[in-house]
């Protein structure tokens, strides 16, 4: 037997309210978290990649020339605190990659020319 009726939309819940306790929403044991959305922010990982903070940091830049072309102060200052962070950000993620590109090269045996007499040595003996 074939239905062709269709289905009635039913949307789906919104994640927050995924498996709710039973009893009031306000209710008052909320220990003092404000869910707003931001709590995971830090979790994504978005501010430990590199090419992240770079597009975040210049989308904030170009938000606040466009402020200034319109003309609000206020907005354009709060937008270059927010490029300020991003570059702080972008400039510490650069330092850490810098330095564990360091460490891996001191950490590496050079090759020289002894180095190759070496290993020549040790695989003529073994033969």
């Amino acid at each position: 037997m074939i239905n062709n009726r269709r289905r009635n939309f039913r949307p789906r819940s919104q994640k927050n309210n995924f498996r709710r306790r039973t009893g009031s929403i306000n209710s008052s044991n909320s220990n003092g978290l404000n869910n707003n959305g931001n709590m995971s922010f830090n979790r994504n990982g978005s501010m430990n990649n590199i090419h992240n903070v770079e597009k975040t940091m210049l989308k904030f830049q170009q938000l606040a020339k466009d402020a200034q072309s319109n003309g609000d102060p206020v907005l354009v200052q709060n937008y270059l605190q927010h490029a300020d962070h991003y570059l702080r950000r972008y400039n510490e993620l650069n330092e850490r990659k810098e330095s564990s590109v360091d460490k891996t090269k001191s950490e590496e045996k050079p090759i020289t020319q002894e180095n190759i007499s070496e290993k020549e040595n040790i695989s003529k003996t073994a033969n």
